[in-house]
Order: structure tokens, then sequence, then C-alpha cells
């Protein structure tokens, strides 16, 4: 009897004792599941080192107090701290190189193109540091004054030009010192081309023999016409956002970058968003924001995490299976490209790059740029071109052409085979407009991206024009020397209908995705953030990158895509938006003829 009550006994206190040691581990588990979301705690997150990225990181990050964790699914863009060890992103010319290569690019393809005899087309996009700034062909273009103005019009009210040329220049150095339109004094060096090379010189000259203006500064006061072209390169490097934003900011104590880190969705508590989960080296980890979580993953990968958190068309998230945090049917529609199509001519002397490209001669250019960051591997060659309009009636230029004196095959994937030059041209106010969705609930899976191409009758129209209007101008006589037969579309190719048929073959993207998470009013069921790039229906959650233009701008977008992201910088302080007013921008004298 004494035996078994002592069992029991026993029994009893070791279970009390038991009892406590549990609620110990419970709440020790809570504390230290509470110290650990303090130690992962910033008042901001920002998901995506890319173009807009970057500028954010840095610009938050000035006052002393802001916290920022950046988060990047790709590598740096050093390796062991140089530039050179990376030449293949930091060399200009070698910029094809990250065209074709998995390491730094997202590699996406869209669905096969419908009205382009079912071709599935090429998207590269950065995934490394400095996102698609480091991928890029380094083409420093603003847009027209007219692309803010109507986005302006579109709902995006506060981001007409007179309140984007102050951030415009904000970002900018321009090696050629500020003015009414340059800055003098920011993080981002703009700088001309050094070559100098005959066959620019022969362009600029041919375009002004068919009766187009010379412009001085197609970022400033006229955009229209033909001149030397603005670029991301400083000192003979490529200036991406990660040398000019990350760099410089990357020792500030409240910035932590980790590279190599896929967000795999936005943690929400009830529509509030308090921070990402993600992972990095096959674990999974929670990440929180006490201010904001901003997405800056880009026009395919934000409205992508959008989604894959439970944002957008509530029908198709319950058909994947995602819980539904807000039905906000305008993420991942609205999308917007521009297409563009090589016309190539041979040349009669041997001064195109088609030498360069031979292995004795890239390794000594490969030499001198790695010596001394000079030489034709300096530049990434696209260092002349224009806007024009396709016809009369048309307010402000609708074609943009970049020259090279080069030729390039298959996104530069397949090796030139001739001395030869070419033109990349193309319309800039597509009127075909895609989508892209979920393939799946995994976020290691590409979405499906339908950019809906050439879709449009007036689409077909424009590019009949790029074409006449290019062989027009390699027609003229500053060509003449120069002029061998033309190596595409070809002089077989002739008809409307062959000029279709060539487009439909030809055509690739210009790298430009955008307009998937568009700016607009509340009172419009297609947008996705606010003016102030909020993501409506939820709080604390922004994307700013360039999925949220309206609509499309007239040129290159890595430079709005800058500017967006400098704009919005302030917004997120509180800082009142910069303004210009009455700054001039040319008209042309009448709108009755084509040029």
């Amino acid at each position: 009897m004494h035996k078994v009550t002592g069992t029991m006994f026993k029994a009893h206190i070791l279970k009390n004792i038991s009892g406590i040691n549990e609620q110990q581990v419970k709440i020790s588990h809570t504390a230290s599941q509470l110290s650990s979301e303090k130690a992962n705690s910033y008042n901001y997150v920002i998901v995506g080192a890319g173009s807009a990225g970057c500028v954010l990181a840095n610009r938050l990050t000035e006052d002393p107090l802001s916290t920022v964790l950046l988060l990047e699914a790709g590598p740096k863009d050093t390796l062991l701290g140089s530039k050179r060890l990376m030449w293949k992103i930091h060399m200009p010319a070698a910029l094809t190189y990250n065209l074709c290569d998995e390491k730094y690019n997202w590699y996406y393809h869209t669905t096969s193109q419908k009205h382009m005899d079912n071709r599935i087309m090429y998207w590269p996009r950065g995934r490394v540091w400095g996102g698609s700034s480091s991928l890029n062909a380094m083409v420093y273009i603003r847009g027209h004054a007219e692309d803010y103005n109507r986005w302006s019009r579109e709902g995006a009210i506060g981001w007409d030009y007179e309140h984007c040329l102050p951030y415009f220049k904000k970002a900018q150095t321009h090696e050629l010192g500020a003015d009414q339109y340059r800055g003098g004094d920011g993080p981002l060096y703009v700088s001309r081309g050094k070559t100098n090379h005959p066959l620019h010189r022969a362009f600029l000259e041919a375009t002004q023999q068919a009766g187009y203006p010379f412009t001085d500064d197609m970022n400033g006061y006229q955009q229209e016409g033909f001149g030397w072209m603005d670029m991301t390169v400083h000192q003979g490097q490529r200036w991406s956002t990660a040398s000019a934003y990350l760099r410089p900011a990357i020792s500030r104590p409240n910035l932590s970058v980790a590279e190599k880190t896929l967000v795999t969705k936005i943690l929400f508590q009830g529509t509030k968003s308090i921070g990402v989960e993600y992972v990095k080296n096959g674990q999974r980890k929670k990440a929180f924001a006490s201010k904001e979580v901003i997405l800056s993953g880009g026009a395919i990968n934000s409205p992508q995490l959008l989604m894959l958190s439970g944002i957008g068309n509530a029908d198709d998230l319950k058909k994947m299976g995602i819980p539904v945090v807000c039905h906000l049917p305008g993420v991942g529609q609205n999308l917007q490209d521009h297409l563009e199509v090589y016309i190539q001519q041979k040349c009669t002397k041997p001064i195109t790059l088609y030498n360069a490209q031979k292995p004795i001669n890239m390794v000594r250019i490969g030499l001198e740029w790695l010596w001394k960051f000079t030489g034709e591997g300096a530049s990434a060659h696209l260092e002349s071109g224009g806007f024009i309009r396709s016809e009369p009636g048309v307010p402000h230029p609708n074609i943009q052409f970049h020259f090279l004196p080069s030729q390039v095959i298959d996104h530069g994937r397949v090796a030139s085979t001739m001395e030869a030059y070419q033109v990349h041209v193309g319309p800039m106010r597509s009127t075909s407009v895609g989508w892209l969705k979920l393939k799946s609930a995994d976020p290691n899976d590409h979405p499906i991206i339908e950019p809906n191409y050439m879709s449009t009758e007036r689409d077909i129209w424009e590019f009949r024009q790029c074409v006449k209007l290019t062989r027009e101008i390699f027609a003229q006589k500053a060509f003449e020397k120069f002029r061998g037969p033309e190596v595409q579309p070809g002089n077989h190719v002739q008809s409307n209908e062959e000029i279709d048929a060539f487009i439909r073959q030809k055509a690739d993207s210009a790298y430009h995705p955008s307009c998937t998470c568009k700016m607009g009013q509340l009172s419009d069921s297609t947008a996705v953030v606010d003016p102030q790039t909020k993501v409506i229906g939820v709080e604390n959650l922004r994307v700013v990158d360039a999925s949220i233009m309206p609509s499309i701008v007239s040129g290159n977008l890595n430079a709005p895509t800058i500017m967006i992201a400098e704009k919005a910088a302030d917004i997120i302080k509180g800082l009142p938006s910069l303004q210009e007013k009455s700054v001039p921008v040319y008209k042309p004298r009448t709108l009755e003829t084509q040029r």
C-alpha cells in the first residue's frame, strides 16, 4: 500500500513538473519566435534588387533610423568584390552573353503567338543585382512628355510630365552637364558614345537627307528626329542601378541585402501585409516589415507574387487553391511591350563590328577593357537612333530607331555571318494588349505570358511603315559608299503581304514588358495600385517598378523605371512631390505632314 501511494505521489509530482516544463517550453518558444521576429524585422522589406529596388534601398536608408531589407532572387553582380571578374555584366560590348545565359536571367518565354506564325517568343529578364539594368543594352531614353501627361489622364494623378521631369533629373548626372532637362549631380551616370563610327555618322546624315530633323537631345526639348543616344555607361563600364545606387549604400548599417533569395509569398494579418516568406539555401524563412512591404520584382514577378499571395482575380486564385486575400482583377492584366524588327544591309567596306567578333580580336578587345576600361569593349555600340511619326496627324513620335554598325541574329545567340549594319525599328504605342496568369501555385513555375502581339490592324500597318521608312533612309546618298544588298528582309520582300509575313517571322520583343499592376483611381476596376503606389484593398503593401505604368511609354523603359522609384521614394518618405512647371516641349510645326 505504502509503495503504491509513493508511486502515485511521484507520478503526480512528475506530471506537475512536466506540465510546468510544457508551459515554459511554450512560453520560451513564443518568446524565441518573437525575438527571432524582432531580429528578422525591418521597417521596409523590398522584394527585388533591380532597376527600382536598388533606388528604393538607397533612398529609404538615407534616413539612418529607417531599416531596410532588400531581397534578390539572383546573385551579386560582382565576383570576390570585382567587376572585372564579372566582365560579362560590366563590359558594355559583352551584353549579349547574359541575354542568352540563365545564370543572371529569368529566361522567360511567351505562349505561342497566334498572330506571329505561332512563334514562342524569348523574354530575358534580369535576375541579379541591378536586375535588367545589368542585362540591358544601356540605352537611356525617357519617353515623351506626353506619355506622362497621358498617365495623368489615365488616372495616375500627380504623374504628369511636370511632376516626373524633376525625378529624371534627380537621378541623373549627364556628362554634358545639367540644364533645364538634364541632371548634374544624381547617382546615375549617363554618357554619349565615344566611337564616332563612320556608319553612325552616315546614318545620321541619311536621316537628314530623308527630311528628318537632327535633335541634340532626344531626352530634352525635342524627342522627334535623329541624334546621338544617351547611355548608362560610366568610364567605360555599364552603370546599372547596382553600381549607381546599391553599392554606395551597401555599407550603411540600416541596410541589409540578401541575394539568391526567392520570395515565395507576402504574409498577411487579415488584409494587412506584415512581411514575406522566402527560400534561401533550400530553407524556408520569414522576414517582417513594421511599415511596408514593397514589391520591385518587375512586370512579371510583381504580379506573380501578388497572385501567389492571394491578391488577384478571385476566380483564378480559387482554381489554383490559393486563399483569396483581396479580389483585384487587374493583377497581371494590361500587359504591354514593344516589338521590333531588324532591317539589315550588307556593308561593302570592312568597317563594321564583324571583325571585332573574331576570337583573336575579342581577346585583344577584352584585354584592353580589363586593363583600362577603354576601346571597343567600352561601348554597347547602339550610339545613334531616333524617333519619328508614322503618318500625318500623329501628335508625337510613335516609331523608334536604334542603329548598330553590326548584324545581330536571334538576340545575339547566333554569331554574325558578314560585314553588315542594321537598324532596330518598331512602333512604340502598340494597340495589342496581353496578360499573364499563374501556371500553378508553385513559386518556381514561370507564369503563363500572353502578350497577344500583332493582334490589331493598326499594329500591322505601323510595322509596314517601319520597314518602308527604314528602307527610304538606307537608300539615301550618305550610305552610297557603304551600301551592299539588303540582307533582311531582302529585295524579294516588296508587297504589303510580303512585308506582313516578314514581320510575323522576324519581329521580336524589345524587352519592355510593363503595365501589369497598373496605377489608377479606386473607381477603376482594372487598377492595381493607387497614385501613391499602394496596392488597392490591402494595407502596408506597395508596388514600385515598370508594372505600375498605366500604359507603355514611347521609348526604352529603364530610365522611366528609375524615375518611378525616385518619385515613389519621396512618396514613401511623406515628402511633397518635386515639380517643374511650364518646361517647353517641342511640337511639330504642322501635323499635316509625316516629317
